[in-house]
């Protein structure tokens, strides 16, 4: 565990929390201050530490591995920030990106031609942990002349299949 100055500061602040809790209930100092010293770290560790963790959206960063993209196409988005930083795929041809990402999950539809459009190819990144996400993470690799010349990092809305017949 890495101490930071904002470990430091909710510690303090849970720490007081507990006494000036625990204070209603007993009025020895000692005491209070002796439970509250001793509660803290498990109060800090099993109730808010947990609780920052589901509401934020924070996920690792990693750097763009293709053996990881294509063994764990849920885990992608936490590759896509490096790859779309770094230029990772800028550049590369179908062919290449076909071996570093696999195949194409779907391709976007392009309504002037009323059909999908082979230069614009889209993988998911699977769902960022949040408790208030309703959203699936995806990238557009867009082509032209059979090279990479963008990726777009966006948002769909989570659907589900039913798998009854009518």
């Amino acid at each position: 565990m890495i101490i930071t100055p904002f470990l430091v500061i909710f510690m303090i602040v849970v720490f007081v929390l507990l006494f000036l809790f625990l204070n209603t209930v007993d009025k020895r100092k000692w005491l209070t201050g002796l439970i509250s010293l001793v509660l803290t770290p498990f109060v800090y560790f099993y109730m808010f530490y947990p609780f920052v963790n589901i509401i934020s959206n924070y996920h690792h960063q990693k750097y763009f591995d293709s053996e990881a993209w294509i063994e764990k196409p849920a885990l992608r988005y936490e590759m896509i920030d490096n790859t779309i930083e770094s230029d990772t795929l800028i550049g590369a041809s179908k062919t290449k990106i076909t071996s570093l990402l696999g195949k194409y999950e779907w391709l976007t539809w392009n309504d002037s031609i009323k059909d999908h459009d082979n230069n614009k190819w889209n993988y998911g990144l699977g769902i960022e942990p949040g408790a208030f996400n309703a959203e699936k993470e995806c990238v557009e690799i867009i082509f032209k002349n059979d090279k990479v010349t963008a990726l777009r990092h966006y948002q769909e809305e989570i659907t589900y299949e039913s798998n009854e017949e009518e």
